[in-house]
């Protein structure tokens, strides 16, 4: 589909929690932390109006341009249960009259939203959309299971999308996703719903706090990502990972950036800022991609793979030109 990523922003709040932070508050050693998660610092919100984080990497994507005439808020953590974030965050930037609304894929809601605004303007029905990932992801943590407690950051980013003029390349190649609810129990926060509502007796803290259990995560994917990269690069027209100039991965975790080497990515060829910023949930990819297009490793024409897991157990990946 002709269409074009034609600005990207991200945005951090100031305050930084440093692994010896984390290990102290877990009771782990440090060394364990970066060796296990390697995540150095991350960016954690003092305020949870977590609109605000997105409204102002929104701001930065939509100052040489236009009002969008569609906004997707890509997230997972909302500000509440109802109404839906978009709403809030449309408020923030002084929207009013286009439509918004919310796409939940967990860590892929980024790549799903580009994908259906992809296909809303390949359509006809938009022209100019931003597509926005928030995360105050900090105040799920358990720190009882230092594993995710030491992993997950805060952080926002934005994109805008629009048709891609006459005799310019960018495009959006393929994209494919696929879920296998067997791992639905993996990476899961049970509170929040109906089942463990808080009228109910048996609810209790514990059920608003983020549980995962890697290794099961580990077994279901990993025999399935590579199949998922052939339909990707057939689809695409590509022989293979030669033919791919930038990865952008989720920021899942050190060990997960550093098992794309068995698919064929060297690390000069991902885009690698979990040292930094941590798991920030939807925002990490469009926080990688922001970033590698500031520090100038995006050219126009470039032939990128954008690509992630999340909760469900879901997988997705995207092969743009850029």
């Amino acid at each position: 589909m002709r269409v074009k990523i034609t600005n990207t922003a991200f945005h951090v709040p100031p305050l930084v929690e440093t692994a010896e932070e984390v290990a102290a508050r877990c009771g782990c050693e440090v060394n364990w932390v970066l060796s296990r998660v390697g995540v150095r610092r991350r960016h954690v919100a003092e305020d949870r109006h977590v609109e605000r984080l997105g409204a102002a990497a929104a701001r930065e994507a939509l100052a040489s341009g236009p009002p969008p005439d569609l906004v997707i808020n890509a997230s997972l953590t909302p500000r509440q249960a109802i109404p839906d974030s978009s709403v809030f965050l449309m408020r923030e930037l002084g929207l009013r009259g286009v439509p918004g609304f919310t796409i939940h894929g967990t860590c892929l809601s980024f790549l799903v939203a580009l994908n259906a605004a992809a296909a809303l303007i390949h359509a006809g029905a938009h022209r100019r959309v931003l597509i926005v990932s928030a995360e105050i992801a900090s105040v799920g943590r358990d720190w009882k299971h230092p594993e995710s407690a030491a992993l997950f950051g805060d952080g926002a980013a934005a994109a805008i999308v629009e048709p891609t003029p006459a005799g310019e390349p960018s495009e959006l190649l393929a994209y494919a996703m696929e879920t296998y609810p067997e791992g639905a129990e993996f990476t899961q926060i049970r509170g929040g719903g109906v089942v463990q509502h808080p009228n109910d007796p048996d609810t209790v803290a514990q059920h608003h706090l983020f549980e995962m259990n890697g290794p099961a995560i580990y077994r279901l994917g990993r025999p399935l990502v590579g199949a998922l990269l052939q339909r990707v690069y057939a689809a695409a027209g590509l022989s293979g990972p030669d033919d791919i100039d930038l990865v952008v991965p989720h920021q899942a975790s050190g060990l997960a950036l550093a098992s794309l080497r068995r698919y064929g990515f060297p690390p000069e060829r991902v885009v690698n800022i979990i040292a930094d910023y941590g798991n920030c949930i939807a925002a990490s990819i469009p926080m990688a991609l922001a970033h590698a297009a500031r520090e100038g490793r995006l050219t126009r024409g470039d032939r990128v793979l954008v690509l992630g897991t999340g909760a469900g157990f879901s997988m997705a990946a995207a092969a743009l030109r850029w």
